[in-house]
C-alpha cells in the first residue's frame, strides 16, 4: 500500500501526489492525517484504484471522479460524488450537504446521518444508474430536483425521530426515493407520490442494500425487516407552467 502522511499539507500539494502516484502505477492508497483538505479523488479516472483516508477529508470528495474507489474511515464533509459518473465512496461517518449533487453514476454509501439536499439533481446517464444510501437520518430537501437514480435512506438509529427533515423530493422529476419505516406525506413535496413498493422493488432494494451491508458489517435481514415507502415524481415537468414557451 502506498502511503501519504497528509498532516499539515495543502490539499493542492496532497492532490498532486495522489496523481502522481496513480500515474506511476500504485493502485492502492492510503492517505493518514487528512484534515480538511479539498477535492481528494476529483477527476481521476481509474476503475483498479483504491484510495482510503484516515482522518475527515474536505468538500467536493470525488467530484467528476471515473472509476476508483474510496474509503473514508470517519466522517466526511459536503459536495462528495458532485456530478461523479462511475466508482463508489464509503464513508464509516456522517457526511455533509449536497451530496450526489448532479451525480450520473457509481455507488455512495453513507453508515451514519447525511444533512440537507442530498441527491440533489442526481440524474442517470445512458444506462447508469447512480445510488446513493444513508443509514442515518437526513436533513431538509432530500432528492430536491431529482432526474435519475435510487436514493435509499434508512434511518437505522433514527430512536423515534422523523426519518428525513422536511420538502422530501421537491421539484422531482425523475429517479425513485426508498425510506425505511412509514413517511409523514406533509414532509413531502408537492411533486412527489408515497406508495408501498412491489416486489420488483424489493428484489431492487436487497440487491443493493446487500453490497451496502457488506460494506459496513450489517445485518442485510435485519435491516429489510422493516417495511419501506417508495416516493416517485408525479410528473415529469412538475414547474412546466412556469416554462417561458
Amino acid at each position: 500500500m502506498y502511503t501519504i502522511d497528509a498532516k499539515g499539507m495543502y490539499y493542492r500539494d496532497l492532490n498532486r501526489l495522489v496523481r502522481e502516484a496513480i500515474s506511476k502505477g500504485e493502485k492502492d492508497l492510503l492517505l493518514k492525517n487528512v484534515n480538511g483538505q479539498y477535492y481528494i479523488g476529483d477527476g481521476i479516472r481509474a476503475k483498479d484504484v483504491r484510495i482510503t483516508i484516515e482522518g475527515v477529508p474536505g468538500n467536493d470528495l470525488a467530484a467528476f471522479m471515473d472509476g476508483p474507489t474510496i474509503i473514508v474511515k470517519g466522517n466526511a464533509q459536503d459536495n462528495i460524488g458532485n456530478t461523479m459518473n462511475s466508482g463508489k465512496i464509503v464513508v464509516e461517518g456522517h457526511a455533509g450537504d449536497v451530496l450526489g449533487y448532479g451525480m450520473r453514476g457509481g455507488k455512495l454509501h453513507i453508515l451514519g446521518d447525511v444533512g440537507y439536499r442530498v441527491g440533489i439533481h442526481m440524474k442517470g446517464y445512458r444506462r447508469q444508474v447512480p445510488v446513493i444510501i444513508a443509514g442515518g437520518r437526513a436533513g431538509d430537501f432530500l432528492g430536491e430536483y431529482m432526474a435519475g437514480g435510487v436514493l435509499i435512506l434508512l434511518g437505522l438509529d433514527a430512536n423515534g425521530k422523523p426519518i428525513a427533515g422536511d420538502y422530501i423530493g421537491t421539484g422531482m422529476h425523475g429517479g425513485v426515493i426508498f425510506i425505511r419505516g412509514d413517511v409523514d406525506v406533509r414532509r413531502c413535496g408537492a411533486e412527489v407520490g408515497v406508495m408501498e413498493p412491489d416486489e420488483n422493488d424489493r428484489k431492487l432494494l436487497k440487491t443493493y442494500l446487500e453490497e451496502y451491508c457488506k460494506d459496513f458489517g450489517l445485518n442485510l435481514d435485519e435491516v429489510m425487516a422493516k417495511e419501506f415507502k417508495k416516493l416517485v415524481p408525479v410528473s415529469l415537468r412538475p414547474y412546466g407552467n412556469l416554462y417561458a414557451y
